[in-house]
């Protein structure tokens, strides 16, 4: 596994008012500490959309890196997702909402996918990368810290809790993208973010699309 902390990035396509992106991330050298409100040292540009308690930590796994290289046909280096953590043997996609992950001296718990945006299509320079992405359908996996601590490089994931519900994080972004018969099925997922369960009652109510 590596750690990857974002650099600062000034481009055209960087969503922040600013122009700057902390999509850029870079594997770190030593352990790195974990807080409640994200990863020491990890530059976040947009926080309207990016950070939080609910997005403090983002992992992609390492086998659907593999996959976007052979597509793209070229290099994909460990946080060229903008994640923090690029796992190893962890199934990612599969990985239940509420399911919880110790980590180094952490623990974490997966609370939803990653939403591609048009940072991300910029700075890959691939314009039609939302769409790929989306259909491609292995976002990553966002999670929140419930007990702060150190992640170093080559620390392995144990999965310590898996809630019974079932509901993964491949079934979350399908059913928000591709697939919106899934969305009653994810009422089942309470340790989803509050908007986003918010979300879901509304489309399933029909009270909005």
């Amino acid at each position: 596994m590596a750690v990857n902390l974002g650099v600062v990035t000034e481009a055209a396509w960087a969503g922040d008012a600013s122009g700057r992106s902390g999509i850029d991330k870079r594997p770190a050298d030593g352990p790195v500490p974990v807080r409640f409100a994200g990863v020491d040292g990890d530059f976040i540009g947009e926080r309207a959309h990016h950070g939080g308690p609910d997005q403090a930590v983002y992992a992609y796994a390492a086998e659907d890196a593999e996959w976007w290289s052979a597509e793209l046909g070229r290099q994909i280096p460990p946080g060229a997702f903008g994640e923090n953590l690029t796992t190893w043997a962890v199934d990612v996609t599969g990985a239940v909402i509420g399911e919880r992950w110790v980590v180094g001296s952490t623990v974490l718990q997966v609370t939803k996918p990653r939403t591609p945006c048009t940072t991300f299509a910029g700075f890959w320079g691939v314009p039609d990368l939302i769409r790929r992405f989306t259909e491609r359908a292995a976002p990553g996996a966002y999670l929140r810290v419930l007990q702060e601590g150190e992640i170093g490089a080559g620390d392995p994931v144990e999965v310590v809790d898996r809630p019974a519900h079932g509901v993964t994080v491949g079934e979350v972004f399908r059913a928000m993208s591709l697939q919106p018969e899934l969305l009653p099925r994810l009422l089942d997922a309470t340790d989803l973010p509050g908007p986003v369960l918010d979300k879901v009652r509304r489309r399933v109510t029909g009270t909005r699309p």
